[in-house]
């Protein structure tokens, strides 16, 4: 954790951060910021007043020629993607009716330029023009893809039976090539194996529950060559569990092509998850308001060089494991 220690007293160098944007800046999960803070705090290095972080005259003095600058562009946000703007006028204006996010469901949908800018992403890896398989779209990707028409199909599973019935209702109104079911990834996903070129997910971040949704996600995959695409934080994924999804898509067939940091954003609109923060166990622990969008992820493409092989097959019930670990300080207790 010395190089995280080294993140947070760089920034600190440069003046007082509320503490939601430390937690954004910094690379450390959730619990391992915390004990962290606290330890630099009994230390005498920082010092934390109303949700504000700053160095004590000791912390300046370690931080003592350090320096701070943030190199991120802004045009992009640190994407290097431009929007495309054809497809976000009318996916936006199609969005801002979504059903709101289910805390049952751990639910919470990325920023509407973050949308656009992984569908451009897909795009440039050619990975647009084929059979797309999306489980679980509360971020209604399937909608944006559906708008460019490239696509030759797009089927999501989701649990959620109100975004079901959103999505196949605008598929109807606008004539987009899209089907939504009702699934519970849970269960086996029949018919659907072995049909697609390409899986979008925001699994959940349990190594059980990130297991069973890619795993779901392989079954449907066609083959050798085929693609997939999901986020992956920081904050509720430490190094170890990186370390081990990773494991697992190397033991399923599969190399990472592209990790794109902090790619997603989770934006605190009033509409998003952020509605049900008082069951999130990070705002317990902080006590302050929210004022940053600091709750990001980043966008892994993997791609199959050896016979997609699923971990999980068949009926799988996990039950509170599906949703939550010791590090799932973002998701609804």
């Amino acid at each position: 954790m010395e190089r995280v220690r080294q993140q947070i007293l760089s920034l600190l160098s440069s003046g007082s951060y509320s503490i939601w944007y430390v937690i954004d800046y910094q690379d450390a999960s959730i619990p391992e910021f915390f004990k962290l803070i606290e330890e630099m705090e009994a230390e005498g290095i920082i010092k934390i007043e109303n949700g504000m972080i700053s160095l004590t005259e000791k912390g300046k003095k370690e931080a003592e020629g350090m320096q701070f600058h943030d190199f991120t562009c802004k045009e992009c946000m640190g994407t290097g993607y431009e929007l495309w703007e054809e497809i976000k006028k009318d996916y936006e204006s199609i969005a801002a009716s979504r059903p709101p996010p289910e805390a049952k469901y751990d639910q919470g949908y990325i920023s509407i330029d973050g949308v656009i800018r992984r569908l451009s992403f897909i795009f440039e890896r050619g990975d647009i023009y084929g059979s797309i398989f999306i489980a679980g779209d509360d971020d209604l990707f399937s909608i944006a893809a559906g708008l460019t028409g490239l696509p030759s199909r797009i089927v999501v599973v989701e649990i959620d039976e109100r975004i079901v019935n959103f999505i196949n209702k605008v598929a109807r109104e606008y004539g987009l090539e899209i089907e939504a079911i009702m699934h519970d990834l849970q269960n086996d996903i029949g018919e659907l194996k072995k049909k697609f070129d390409v899986f979008v997910t925001d699994p959940v971040e349990t190594l059980p529950g990130i297991t069973l949704f890619l795993s779901r996600c392989v079954e449907a995959l066609k083959g050798i060559g085929s693609v997939g695409y999901f986020g992956l934080t920081t904050l509720e994924a430490s190094r170890h569990k990186w370390y081990e999804i990773q494991r697992i898509l190397h033991d399923m067939g599969f190399v990472i092509t592209d990790i794109r940091r902090n790619f997603n954003v989770y934006p605190d609109d009033g509409k998003n998850f952020f509605t049900f923060q008082q069951r999130l166990p990070v705002f317990k622990k902080i006590k302050a308001k929210n004022d940053y969008n600091w709750y990001k992820s980043s966008l892994y493409r993997i791609e199959a060089i050896k016979e997609p092989k699923p971990i999980i097959t068949g009926w799988h019930k996990l039950g509170k494991a599906l949703y939550h670990d010791n590090e799932s300080w973002v998701t609804p207790e």
